[in-house]
């Protein structure tokens, strides 16, 4: 059952514009400037919200932040991507040159 609305001590995830498109500083290169930096942050929820709602979390190293509820129980979808071949030929390459006499799969 996906959660619509958080509550006191509810895993959530908020989103906050940190600083606008046009805030961005001077150095930065052209094509980020003209997006804005925002923030995703993982807390426990402080108070009753729903989804889209303004929302404060204390994270789990105890800052509070404010933010918009949205995600509650969020999981992590990270991961390191699909394998490049060229990469894999390469290691198979340094594992041949560095361990002699041993299969390149090992």
């Amino acid at each position: 059952m996906i959660k619509e609305r958080a509550y006191p001590g509810d895993w959530v995830r908020i989103h906050k514009v940190v600083l606008a498109a046009g805030a961005r500083a001077p150095a930065v290169p052209e094509d980020t400037a003209r997006v804005p930096l925002e923030m995703w942050v993982n807390g426990f929820c402080d108070h009753e919200a729903g989804m889209g709602q303004p929302v404060t979390i204390k994270t789990a190293a105890g800052r509070t932040l404010a933010g918009i509820l949205v995600a509650i129980e969020p999981s992590y979808g990270h991961g390191f991507g699909r394998p490049v071949p060229e990469l894999l030929a390469v290691a198979a390459g340094l594992r041949r040159r560095y361990r002699p006499g041993r299969g390149e799969h090992e």
